[in-house]
């Protein structure tokens, strides 16, 4: 009565394919977005009211822009659910906390950056 199950390999096939989709628009790191985030901070609402420029190979001529999960909507309604969503209000949330790792943290915990010796002593 054993064996496999006959559906076992379509299922398996199907999770692949999910996972290979997820990587098709690449996403900025963390910290290239908080950068962003507070050099707009520091411009003001200025920099907010400026209008996007027209690219024809983004979503919605790349009009419709999420900051803080870097992704381009195809239309304001697309754009408005996205801002209503739990995965939108993570983003916000963990971008207005403290500053995300960046790839110096990441080479000075693995030893390959400048060592912190502490302060000078004066040797005799």
């Amino acid at each position: 009565m054993g064996g496999k199950c006959p559906h076992r390999k379509v299922k398996k096939r199907r999770l692949s394919h999910k996972t290979a989709r997820r990587g098709k628009f690449l996403l900025k790191a963390d910290d290239a977005v908080y950068d962003e985030l507070l050099k707009l901070a520091d411009q003001g609402k200025e920099a907010e009211a400026k209008e996007l420029p027209v690219d024809e190979d983004l979503p919605g001529m790349g009009q419709f822009y999420c900051l803080h999960c870097d992704r381009y909507f195809a239309s304001e309604s697309v754009k408005d659910e996205h801002y209503r969503s739990k995965r939108h209000k993570k983003r916000v949330k963990v971008m207005s906390g403290p500053a995300p790792h960046t790839q110096l943290d990441a080479e000075l915990a693995a030893g390959m950056g400048k060592p912190d010796n502490g302060l000078k002593l004066m040797s005799m």
